[in-house]
């Protein structure tokens, strides 16, 4: 189930339809491959931060359903939670719990977690949104369609890893390791973005000690 839908559950709330679908388009269906051949599957191309400025990217918007007060950095913690926190009034969380699999640890309150851009707003600009439209990098830093593009983790991991991509930062835990490299494939094709040769190379490291992992991924609007 995409987020955006648990969290329109969560909050017993209807999200509304989408101008595609409401136009009559076809749904976008999602997409399945190996993870070597999704890393395969990626555009190399030479990084350049030429001109980024993190305001280049607005965050966070009003989320799903701009009129339930839940601004999208409260709608990813509710949809991630292990515990469900109550929801108050402007969309403030008391208790729930959750967990940060970057570093396998549990967390409460919710004030103790970041949200973590899987691919990071520097390197999504290296790697192609420099070229983008206002509001397609809006768009990218509040998505919501896809569940590997955003995830709560622990502040001191997402503090840790910064704008690294996986030849410059894994997380902690080995466990979390496989995971990692399927998301942060998943999210680069997503939106389209390319890799740098290191970066690559490490994904086909991680894609080789991975098994039969997949990396299922819905390309953006």
């Amino acid at each position: 189930m995409m987020r955006a839908a648990v969290v329109a559950a969560a909050l017993a709330l209807s999200l509304p339809v989408s101008a595609a679908h409401a136009a009559g388009e076809p749904a976008v269906v999602p997409q399945l491959l190996p993870m070597g051949a999704a890393v395969s599957a990626l555009l190399l191309a030479v990084e350049d931060r030429t001109g980024y400025q993190r305001t280049s990217f607005k965050h966070w918007n009003a989320g799903a359903n701009p009129s339930d007060g839940c601004n999208t950095r409260m709608e990813v913690l509710i949809a991630e939670a292990v515990v469900a926190p109550e929801v108050g009034p402007g969309c403030t969380l008391t208790g729930g719990v959750w967990w940060s699999y970057y570093d396998d640890r549990e967390v409460t309150p919710a004030g103790a977690l970041d949200i973590d851009h899987m691919v990071p707003l520097a390197e999504a600009w290296d790697s192609g949104a420099s070229s983008w439209t206002a509001q397609r990098r809006e768009a990218y830093a509040n998505d919501l369609g896809q569940e590997a593009s955003l995830v709560a983790v622990t502040a001191r991991s997402n503090r840790s890893k910064a704008d690294q991509d996986p030849a410059q930062w894994l997380p902690p835990s080995a466990e979390a390791v496989c995971r990692y490299g399927a998301e942060w494939t998943a999210t680069k094709l997503r939106w389209g973005l390319a890799v740098d040769e290191l970066e690559r190379d490490r994904l086909l490291d991680i894609a080789a000690g991975c098994g039969d992992t997949a990396v299922e991924f819905t390309p953006a609007p």
